[in-house]
């Protein structure tokens, strides 16, 4: 079962679907004042992860009322899940991993990534003892890690850096929340996994280090909002609104960390303490910072997305190339 992050948290609650997307007040008898416009409904696909966040604290802080947003947060476990939903028109836009969006338009999903809202910097990571202490000393050795997944791409990434390949080593195909447990009891010579994961397994076996992690190539481990193209083109203005939302939810939780972690930690079903190292290991991006990312003579992310695609056909996760100017759309970050 391939799934984004796979933590070990509650989901919050299922909130049922909107048959529309968009609300028209009706018009004003003669002589009264216009009546004032309805919300506008709009349906997003979440996962219990922390790179989600913000928009639990949108919520929270009525960011999506102030902007005139009637907001649906549609929890789900997996990522077929939420990807089969938002396919089949069940939901407007959706938080994904980078590389799910890649592999949605490659089937023939018609979306758009309009939004970069998180990276893994040190939440992901290769463990290893101290015996070993490079990509070289991986060869032959049996490294588990969770296949189509976040640690699929971080380790086929790492070694092709290296100069190796996944036959170089013995894959151990497994979950990414069985990965420490298994280096733990000496069933494999190495793991890829992530937090609280990360945490744990280095807690219980303190000759554990990080052999690897998402920050050697900060954004090969990210997240994005991907829209439908239908609902991006017909509803700018409410495309504009969520661009501003989510900035101003950013805003909030780094003026107010411990509050603004608390509301994540509440939504995916967690204690904040037990969170500390997953939120130090992940970055959020604000609208500026997406702009300034997504230049296309100075930021970095187009550079990302193609090597997040490289990696995804070494893989198998796609079979062809995809064009990534018609998949990225910038044109909200500025409404």
């Amino acid at each position: 079962m391939s799934m984004r992050r796979l933590l070990p948290f509650l989901l919050i609650g299922v909130i049922v679907l909107a048959s529309g997307c968009t609300a028209v007040a009706p018009a004003a008898p003669a002589g009264q004042a216009p009546a004032e416009p309805a919300a506008v409904t709009v349906r997003i696909g979440t996962q219990p992860w922390i790179g989600y966040g913000p928009w639990w604290i949108a919520q929270e802080q009525g960011l999506f009322d102030k902007h005139g947003i009637q907001a649906e947060l549609i929890d789900f476990v997996t990522d077929t899940e939420v990807n089969a939903a938002f396919a089949s028109g069940n939901m407007d836009v959706a938080n994904v991993a980078s590389h799910t969006a890649i592999k949605l338009y490659a089937n023939g999903v018609d979306l758009r990534v309009v939004l970069l809202e998180d990276a893994s910097y040190e939440a992901d990571a290769i463990l290893a003892p101290a015996a070993i202490t490079s990509f070289a000393d991986l060869a032959g050795k049996r490294v588990a890690y969770e296949e189509g997944s976040t640690s699929d791409l971080l380790l086929n990434f790492g070694l092709a850096e290296n100069g190796l390949s996944i036959q170089d080593i013995e894959p151990a195909p497994m979950p990414a929340a069985d990965a420490g447990a298994a280096l733990i009891a000496g069933q494999v010579d190495a793991s890829v996994t992530y937090e609280p994961y990360i945490t744990e397994a280095m807690g219980q076996n303190p000759e554990l280090a990080k052999l690897y992690t998402g920050a050697a190539r900060p954004g090969l481990i990210s997240d994005v909002l991907i829209a439908r193209t239908e609902f991006a083109t017909q509803n700018p203005e409410t495309m504009g609104k969520l661009m501003a939302i989510w900035d101003e939810a950013i805003a909030f939780l780094r003026e107010n960390p411990d509050e603004g972690r608390a509301i994540i930690a509440t939504a995916v079903g967690s204690a904040p303490e037990e969170l500390t190292t997953a939120f130090d290991g992940v970055r959020f991006y604000d609208v500026a910072e997406n702009a300034a990312e997504f230049n296309p003579e100075s930021g970095s992310f187009y550079a990302i997305f193609a090597d997040i695609q490289d990696v995804s056909l070494s893989i198998g996760l796609i079979e062809e190339s995809v064009d990534l100017d018609g998949l990225i759309d910038t044109s909200y970050l500025s409404q």
